[in-house]
């Protein structure tokens, strides 16, 4: 048994006297239907936004020129420069989304990369974009520099394969979970659980502003596997196994799903610290964030509705 002797006996004792390790096992045993909910929120309110996004964009987030097409340029600096202003600056004269992103080296700026969203390759945009940099950094660039032109076509087509590839994984995905367990419901809640994780992922790293490249979409490929990894551990412990209660089941797949999780966020952390390439981090950003995402997937909305099923079986 997990519980506490102090915790089976708590409804016996004054609320005051309960510990708060008590009180946050009492709201989570008693109070599992209002915490599933949490989750249901969130989805709605991101799949909301990712509606309105498309709507209004054309996309359901903002993608960076490997999957929409544009103009890369590459350039070594001897100068730092005030990333943010340029970008704002260039986006002004040009009258195009730029994003700019800084290389280092020993902690130091050392170049910039300038993505340009563009579908023509227009010469007259990269001279503007060196001109201004020249004037920001006050030094003479040369002709060390490099120019990478993406097709919107080509972008497109990088974007097609890239999102096939992910629906695929997920179908796979629910098709071995529905064969695994054989049962409607704790199927539906792994698989809408994963849905979760990606939906409000996205929605979170297009609040901030990021970019999403093929890097990103390996990294929803990722959590896809991250997210169902916990709950399979979950459904499985629920579901399969007879010794104790429901919840005794429950709380020992949330002692060993959480340290699973919390090692992960672990890892990720020092690589975030410590990582200079921006591909990495936007994928260790999006796991990061998906397994906060998952966290409450799991714990709250998936618990939830297998503890409501098997109430509803008449099993406790």
């Amino acid at each position: 048994m997990l519980l506490m002797p102090e915790t089976q006996n708590s409804e016996n004792k004054p609320a005051g006297k309960l510990s708060l390790k008590q009180r946050i096992y009492d709201i989570y045993d008693k109070q599992y239907k209002i915490l599933s909910l949490i989750t249901v929120f969130l989805l709605i309110i991101s799949v909301g936004y990712l509606t309105y996004n498309y709507i209004t964009t054309g996309d359901l987030f903002k993608k960076d020129i490997s999957l929409s097409g544009g103009i890369t340029i590459t350039i070594p600096l001897e100068k730092e420069i005030n990333v943010k202003q340029l970008s704002s600056d260039l986006s002004r004269d040009i009258k195009k989304d730029v994003s700019i992103r800084q290389l280092s080296s020993g902690g130091k700026q050392s170049g910039l990369i300038v993505e340009i969203n563009s579908k023509e390759n227009n010469p007259d945009e990269v001279d503007k974009i060196i001109a201004e940099i020249e004037k920001a950094s006050t030094e003479k660039i040369g002709v060390d520099y490099s120019v990478e032109f993406i097709g919107s076509s080509l972008g497109a087509s990088f974007f097609n394969e890239v999102a096939r590839s992910l629906i695929i994984a997920f179908i796979a995905m629910a098709i071995v979970v529905i064969l695994y367990f054989r049962l409607f419901v704790p199927s539906i809640a792994v698989i809408f659980a994963a849905f979760t994780d990606i939906a409000i992922t996205l929605a979170v790293v297009n609040i901030m502003g990021m970019r999403i490249g093929t890097a990103g979409i390996a990294a929803l490929l990722m959590l896809i596997g991250y997210s169902v990894d916990t709950d399979m551990l979950l459904t499985t412990r629920v579901m399969k196994r007879k010794e104790g209660s429901v919840m005794d089941r429950v709380m020992d797949s949330v002692k060993t799903g959480m340290k699973m999780t919390l090692t992960t966020l672990g890892a990720l952390t020092v690589g975030l610290i410590f990582t200079n390439s921006d591909t990495i981090k936007q994928i260790m950003i999006i796991i990061f964030i998906g397994l906060l995402v998952d966290m409450l997937a799991t714990w709250f909305t998936n618990v939830g509705i297998l503890r409501y099923y098997l109430e509803k079986k008449g099993i406790k």
